[in-house]
């Protein structure tokens, strides 16, 4: 079983690749938009933290989306790092036999 499909994309790079640098906004500005503290969207584009409900909740209304697009992609991240990391730990595992 593959985990993993391509390379692994974090929803910070999302947001500041898709989102910001098109719109010529900083995080700054955006997290005055969302009434967040400024370190956080700073954090999330930068790759250092991920997106919470919340977060998504916000930026999905100020972008036009939905929260579940902001936490798929957190989500598949998690995933994908999670997978990366367990790959000896998953080898261990027996599958369950087909009846």
């Amino acid at each position: 079983m593959t985990m993993t499909s391509g390379p692994v994309v974090h929803p910070g790079e999302i947001l500041r690749e898709e989102y910001l640098i098109p719109l010529n906004m900083s995080a700054g500005a955006l997290a005055r938009k969302l009434n967040v503290p400024r370190t956080r969207i700073e954090r999330i584009s930068t790759e250092k933290i991920g997106i919470t409900a919340d977060t998504a909740y916000r930026l999905a209304k100020f972008f036009r989306t939905t929260p579940q697009f902001w936490m798929n992609l957190q989500v598949a991240y998690d995933l994908a790092v999670s997978a990366d990391e367990m790959t000896t730990t998953l080898s261990k595992i027996d599958e369950i036999e087909s009846a």
